[in-house]
């Protein structure tokens, strides 16, 4: 009973102010910019974009502001502070060995977001047309946006994709993450050779597409068995026979589950870790990697 009252307590904190930015939305924001566009259904449209993608997030990253969340070190959270994708997979090597590694495993390189790539992929979303170096919404983690991302269509559909964000486990100067780097910095071993860090990634699958709950915004839903994406990776990269080292930690003392910031989202994760270190002679396998795909500048 008291389980059920915390969740409708969660649930009426979330729906209460979506009903009240919709109605001044329609009492205010629509009938200024219904006079200036000539379509009604522009007009909605616009007045979405502007509630949706400007006012909300910029009200939720000023109270973040204020009250920064706590998180734990093994989930990254989106740049509203809302928890996200598990961290499940780590890689030892330098930047050019990952893309080595992740290219000869079939992974492609996520291009950067720009407006002209948001664009590409909003119309490949539209025609439902491939789109192998997609680019990712921004997670953040050590207090910073993903280092690099690489996906794995599935399909030729653009809603489907295997997918993981890289962060770097070096420290940035800035004193507020030094307690999540010290976390990982349990894992990192200490004759890592010159430029070899460890890679600390979040790897998901997106089945399709969904609406945030907080600002009805739209993304792709997630797969809620993170585990199978770790598995994925860590089996593409045996694979390549570029991977020396396998092993597993406890990244998390016990299985837990996190509500997906989409509407009827849900992600869940056994709490393990798997770090496969990269071979540091690559010259070798540099020569002999397939490169098919297209690597972000």
């Amino acid at each position: 009973m008291v389980t059920f009252i915390i969740r409708l307590l969660k649930r009426v904190s979330v729906l209460v102010p979506g009903v009240i930015v919709t109605y001044l939305a329609l009492k205010n924001v629509f009938p200024e910019v219904s006079d200036l566009l000539p379509f009604e259904p522009a007009a909605i449209f616009a007045t979405y974009i502007l509630i949706a993608y400007i006012f909300i997030p910029t009200v939720i990253r000023f109270i973040r502001l204020i009250a920064p969340p706590k998180h734990l070190p093994y989930y990254c959270t989106t740049p509203d502070g809302f928890a996200s994708d598990p961290v499940n997979i780590g890689v030892y090597a330098t930047r050019e060995e990952l893309i080595v590694a992740m290219g000869k495993a079939g992974w492609f390189v996520a291009d950067r977001r720009t407006p002209r790539t948001i664009l590409k992929l909003f119309v490949a979303l539209i025609q439902n047309k491939s789109y192998v170096n997609a680019p990712f919404s921004n997670l953040y983690l050590f207090g910073r946006n993903q280092d690099i991302g690489f996906e794995m269509p599935v399909g030729g559909s653009p809603r489907h994709r295997h997918h993981v964000r890289f962060w770097a486990a070096s420290h940035t100067g800035d004193p507020r993450h030094l307690d999540h780097l010290s976390f990982w910095d349990n894992f990192q071993r200490s004759n890592l050779l010159d430029g070899r860090v460890l890679w600390v990634g979040a790897a998901s699958l997106d089945i399709g597409i969904g609406i945030i709950r907080h600002n009805a915004q739209l993304t792709h839903m997630i797969h809620e068995n993170t585990d199978k994406e770790r598995d994925l990776i860590t089996s593409s990269l045996k694979a390549t026979g570029l991977v020396q080292k396998v092993r597993q930690v406890d990244a998390s003392t016990e299985p837990y589950w996190l509500r997906n910031r989409v509407f009827r989202g849900r992600l869940k994760s056994d709490g393990k870790l798997t770090i496969c270190e990269i071979t540091p002679d690559m010259a070798d396998a540099k020569k002999s990697a397939s490169r098919p795909h297209r690597l972000s500048k």
